[in-house]
């Protein structure tokens, strides 16, 4: 099997275990509204549709690099242990996952599991399995579709901040914040920081 059709059928997969387990959450009690969520979900889209280019055929400008077999098996374990991290967060969580921003019932700070090593664990797996995909391919289409998906994580995290402090009060989100960092595993943290 070639490592870029398990890298296609991980991300499929990955989408459709995504999709199914919506159900698994608790009631919404209030979502912030639609037109805050407009931009970075415009940003997300478009960085799909480029990183989702096939990327045979590409030569000259539009070919960046080319890896070869252990390399591109190398990017399919990275996909495979990003989307991992992602279900460990999302199992982690339980019924106050949600795709939007919302406020669950019974919504809390999480702070322990992978909610531990960043605020937003699903976004960073996600991350992975995106930086890990636009390696293996190689091509304008795929950094282009690595940099728009980056920005529209990273806008939603800081909607998704803004919403969530306000939500469940400052003070413990404040904590939060000074203790763990958002995206990246020992990255900065705090509160005025990335916000």
């Amino acid at each position: 099997m070639q490592p870029y059709i398990v890298i296609a059928a991980l991300w499929l997969l990955w989408i459709a275990s995504w999709i199914a387990a919506a159900w698994w959450s608790n009631r919404t009690e209030k979502r912030v509204g639609l037109n805050a969520e407009l931009g970075y979900r415009a940003v997300q889209l478009s960085g799909a549709v480029l990183l989702a280019v096939p990327a045979h055929g590409y030569y000259g400008p539009m070919r960046l690099w080319h890896v070869n077999a252990i390399q591109a098996w190398a990017c399919a374990a990275l996909v495979a242990l990003g989307f991992a991290f992602c279900w460990w967060a999302r199992i982690h969580l339980g019924r106050l996952w949600s795709g939007q921003i919302t406020r669950k019932a019974d919504h809390r700070v999480v702070d322990t599991g992978p909610y531990a090593l960043v605020r937003h664990p699903i976004y960073t797996g996600i991350l992975l399995a995106v930086l890990a995909t636009a390696a293996a391919k190689g091509t304008v289409y795929g950094l282009a579709g690595l940099v728009l998906i980056t920005l529209g994580l990273y806008l939603k995290a800081r909607l998704e901040e803004r919403w969530l402090a306000e939500e469940l009060g400052a003070g413990d989100y404040a904590a939060y914040r000074r203790r763990v960092p958002m995206l990246l595993p020992f990255g900065p943290k705090g509160a005025m920081r990335d916000l």
